[in-house]
């Protein structure tokens, strides 16, 4: 785990009128990857964009895509993502066979993330560890933007990082430069913030991120 503090912009909070420009802006003022929140209606409430939206602005930007898919049984849409991902992450509690998941996206040469709901325990994922690229700590219940961050996940996200020194944390939900600050304390290197940055100027937003 490297000492740099990751800030992903999460598409599902820009402007879809303009996304190509509000990608560009993100990426000139700092962000490191594009958090992208892929939803199917059963897993989460909501539905939004797919891997064409994905294909469509990959040549637009240079930035990490982070596709986190909120999705039932995601083995069946893993290869739909291969040519546009540069990490794929799945949820633990969406899958019978984590294993054989993360095994699958291992083999499109994709780095793997896992993620946890606010009331999944790390046992979900302990024997798992050695082959998971980064975490995916959910301070909200996923499914929509703008909720308050859960505190609780605090000494979740602090004992992650003392059962896994090196790997990657992330966290999102309801992180701001307040939230962020504490998820960084507890052991987070990966911030995810959409409403927060994409509700005011992107270049000052970033930044309070950059801890």
């Amino acid at each position: 785990m490297g000492k740099k503090i990751i800030v992903a912009p999460s598409l599902l909070a820009a402007d879809f009128s303009d996304l190509k420009k509000e990608i560009q802006e993100v990426e000139k003022f700092g962000a490191d990857f594009l958090h992208l929140d892929v939803m199917d209606g059963n897993f989460v409430p909501n539905i939004s964009f797919g891997s064409p939206i994905l294909e469509a602005i990959r040549p637009h930007t240079k930035l990490v895509f982070d596709v986190h898919l909120m999705v039932e049984n995601p083995d069946r849409l893993i290869h739909l993502f291969k040519d546009c991902a540069d990490i794929i992450t799945v949820h633990a509690e969406s899958t019978k066979h984590l294993n054989r998941t993360i095994q699958l996206i291992k083999s499109f040469g994709k780095k793997v993330g896992v993620a946890l709901n606010p009331s999944t325990p790390l046992d979900f994922i302990k024997y798992d560890l050695d082959n998971i690229d980064m975490v995916l700590i959910m301070t909200v219940n996923p499914g929509f933007g703008g909720q308050k961050f859960i505190p609780e996940m605090l000494p979740k996200i602090k004992e992650l990082r003392n059962l896994a020194p090196e790997i990657d944390i992330q966290v999102d939900g309801g992180i701001n430069d307040k939230t962020g600050k504490l998820a960084v304390q507890a052991g987070a290197n990966i911030l995810v913030a959409g409403s927060y940055i994409f509700s005011g100027n992107y270049e000052n937003k970033i930044n309070s991120l950059k801890f």
